[in-house]
């Protein structure tokens, strides 16, 4: 595993080793690693909602009115409430 110095206030070093010390992790460096775990996880999410709203506004816009839309969605809920009762 590689090593990297960071330097922090010391503020946040207190709040660092805090953190380790609660017994979540083991040590400052699994906190670290910790965050940019999830760093990394929240702005994956935040790509693929990019792409998904470049995609829809790249795409023609539709024809179908808003209860057109909605129709087949709202049938597939009826007949699952058929279904149920």
């Amino acid at each position: 595993m590689a090593t990297m110095n960071v330097s922090l206030p010391e503020p946040m070093k207190r709040w660092v080793e805090a953190q380790a010390e609660d017994g979540r992790y083991s040590n400052s460096s699994d906190y670290v690693r910790d965050l940019i775990r999830r760093d990394q996880v929240r702005r994956e999410k935040i790509a693929a909602m990019q792409k998904l709203v470049d995609e829809a506004r790249a795409s023609p816009v539709s024809k179908l009115s808003m209860d057109e839309i909605l129709e087949e969605p709202r049938r597939q809920v009826a007949a699952r409430s058929d279904i149920a009762a």
